[in-house]
């Protein structure tokens, strides 16, 4: 199938007399008619649901629905993307270990690595994703064991190198780990470019209508865990909590995602509701069409604002005179994403005043769904870091980020031309 019809066909696929659209299995528990059978279910030695917590129905058809779009062999959802991305690297790293990641990501994300992962003893270095391999590639450590990045960064939009940081990966027996919430599987599938795992924040475009929080993790089931042995005790040894099940020769290609769900929500339970997973559900059946319909709105707004006098620049990689626009055209032909970054001429104070002055985009502590929104990233989802992280990270004081909704695209440019009107003199 293409991925429009997966969008709309995949995970769920009802048998005779069953219900057309996907049930929400609201249940905690799940009834067996022997011990016998339940022993199997918790020495994960059959499939099946026992506890919504490690699994259920519902938020399994939805992570395939995912694991499908991005090309993987098997998915699982979170109850967030920090956790998303939380469990993406704890579960191959613990205390004592080290990972490498692009200073350009999601601010939440960076200090989750930067001080709380730190606090479980899992060390990281940060390296600039523009740098050439060579130097990404010095940051690396013996007990080094993921290196991360996101497509398109949040709100920097900076353009990730995909194939350079797998090579880089590969080279150091490690596994790329790529956060795609920004591009979606839509435009840019990054296991097809040599990464191994992917995350999402499903609470933005996937989501789509800003209603639940959500994350995925995408097994490409590529990485070969087994000939890196020494480096992924967790996947090659015997897990004792499981009577000494090793998940590498168990479950082949699927051996990440089940030690993740078998292990790391079994502990620390970070599951969706049912409810939110059915909104995920609805939100994907759209996703390619919204997508086409950000792209082609930010593509009209980021050319308008390229030319605006009061504007002191512009970042959008589908402009051609853009840093990443060739990066861009490689990875993602039909279009980025909804998502512009721009400095408003008066600095910091005039970007305050811009943002107060607008009346259809709101600002809010979101971004990527259908209505249009605006963010303040030093005020506000970056505000834990100091200057010096905040020009790693490419967000300077007048940096506003701007998601372009699917609203009509002239009113949006109508309501920013009030905006900076309002705010520029």
């Amino acid at each position: 199938m293409r991925i429009d019809t997966k969008c709309i066909q995949s995970g769920y696929t009802p048998k005779n007399g069953e219900a057309r659209i996907l049930p929400i299995y609201q249940s905690t528990t799940f009834k067996y008619d022997s011990t016998e059978h339940m022993g199997r279910l918790f020495d994960l030695e059959e499939d099946g649901y026992f506890y919504t917590r490690l699994a259920n129905p519902t938020n399994d058809a939805v992570a395939a629905k995912i694991a499908d779009l991005e090309g993987g062999v098997a998915g699982m959802l979170t109850s967030s993307g920090q956790s998303a991305c939380f469990y993406s690297i704890f579960n191959i790293c613990e205390a004592g270990d080290h990972f490498v990641c692009s200073t350009s990501i999601y601010g939440g994300t960076y200090n989750l690595f930067s001080v709380t992962m730190k606090k479980l003893g899992i060390d990281v270095t940060f390296v600039d994703p523009d740098a050439p391999a060579e130097k990404i590639a010095a940051a690396f450590r013996p007990n080094t064991k993921a290196l991360f990045g996101e497509t398109i960064a949040n709100p920097a939009l900076v353009v990730l190198d995909i194939e350079k940081f797998a090579k880089v990966a590969h080279d150091h027996g490690v596994p790329l780990i790529v956060d795609n919430t920004f591009a979606t599987p839509i435009n840019c599938r990054p296991i097809e470019w040599g990464a191994d795992i992917v995350v999402h924040s499903t609470t933005k475009y996937m989501d789509g209508h800003a209603t639940s929080v959500g994350g995925a993790i995408v097994d490409s089931g590529n990485f070969d865990w087994e000939a890196h042995s020494n480096k992924f005790p967790g996947l090659t040894t015997p897990d004792e909590s499981y009577h000494g099940v090793v998940y590498t020769e168990r479950f082949g290609k699927a051996a990440y995602i089940t030690k993740a769900t078998a292990t790391l929500m079994r502990d620390l339970g970070s599951i969706p509701s049912p409810h939110n997973s059915f909104l995920l559900n609805l939100g994907l059946e759209t996703l390619a069409l919204r997508m086409r319909k950000h792209c082609e709105n930010a593509q009209k707004i980021a050319e308008y604002l390229s030319k605006n006098d009061k504007v002191s620049w512009v970042s959008f990689s589908g402009l051609e005179g853009d840093k990443y626009h060739e990066l861009a055209q490689k990875y993602m032909p039909s279009g980025s994403c909804g998502v512009i970054s721009f400095g408003v001429k008066g600095g910091r104070d005039n970007a305050v005043k811009f943002m107060d002055s607008l009346k259809l985009a709101a600002i809010v502590t979101h971004v990527a769904d259908a209505r249009t929104s605006v963010l303040h990233p030093a005020s506000h989802t970056h505000r834990q870091m100091n200057d010096e992280e905040l020009k790693a990270a490419g967000v300077t004081p007048d940096l506003i980020r701007f998601s372009v909704g699917i609203e009509d695209a002239d009113d949006i440019i109508e309501d920013i031309e009030n905006a900076l009107n309002a705010a520029v003199k």
